[in-house]
């Protein structure tokens, strides 16, 4: 399965939907990262794909400073799954493949 690429993710979060942009590519064999938001760029840690799920770690400081984990489902061009932020509560996240 290839999550190279573009892609548009939607987060439901408490403070309300954040939109990012991710942006994933293999070099030398290793999956690489790196989200967009608000002017912020950011890589991605702990990157991994294990059959359709895909998980990785990021820091932002906008609209706050937190340390996020994701879990998403790959299906086609579409993924689903959460966000989790400390000791809040898991957000809802969507994305799909950017054409």
């Amino acid at each position: 399965m290839s999550v190279e690429g573009l892609w548009t993710l939607v987060i439901a979060t408490p403070i309300g939907k954040q939109v990012a942009e991710l942006e994933l590519s293999t070099k030398e064999g290793t999956l690489h990262g790196v989200a967009r938001s608000g002017g912020e760029e950011t890589a991605l840690t702990d990157l991994a794909l294990d059959g359709n799920r895909l998980t990785w770690a990021q820091s932002i400081t906008k609209p706050l400073r937190l340390n996020l984990t994701f879990d998403l489902t790959v299906d086609g061009d579409e993924m689903t799954g959460k966000s989790k932020a400390g000791r809040l509560p898991s957000s809802k996240v969507t994305g799909r493949r950017v054409p």
